[in-house]
């Protein structure tokens, strides 16, 4: 009896798991349509939309949709190296001694492009000239 219990537990966590993440069939078209043969495709909710991380083309990327399928940015991984130096100076001078963990380039539905550099926790993100934007907690 212990053991069809601790079945139906288990099978109910991970239904329940598997609807916290998935995204709603209008974002799953809409982000194959523009990344066909994604791999390791990992679905979340983020504030609403939709956020998800894959590989495309050899580059780890994350893209955010709303329930209707739009896109409202894209995120690809760039080599920390590939930030301006008035970026690595801002890091530098405010986060003495921190290693930036990660880097950025984000695409905004708009247009607008943003770098992102992460810092213990927290994206600082600056515009395509360095100039310091916000700083977020992760």
């Amino acid at each position: 009896m212990k053991k069809i219990l601790f079945v139906c537990a288990a099978f109910i966590s991970l239904v329940v798991a598997g609807q916290k993440n998935d995204a709603p069939l209008d974002a799953k078209n809409a982000f194959a349509k523009s990344y066909p043969n994604a791999s390791n495709v990992k679905w979340d909710k983020e504030n609403g939309a939709f956020e998800v991380d894959f590989q495309w083309n050899g580059k780890k990327m994350s893209a955010l949709y709303d329930a209707k399928g739009i896109l409202k940015e894209s995120e690809v991984s760039i080599p920390v190296n590939e930030l301006p130096a008035s970026v690595t100076e801002y890091l530098a001078k405010n986060y003495k001694g921190i290693p930036v963990k990660g880097a950025a380039k984000i695409t905004k539905a708009d247009g607008t492009v943003n770098l992102e550099a992460e810092i213990k926790g927290k994206d600082i993100l600056f515009d395509t000239n360095g100039k310091f934007i916000k700083e977020v907690k992760d």
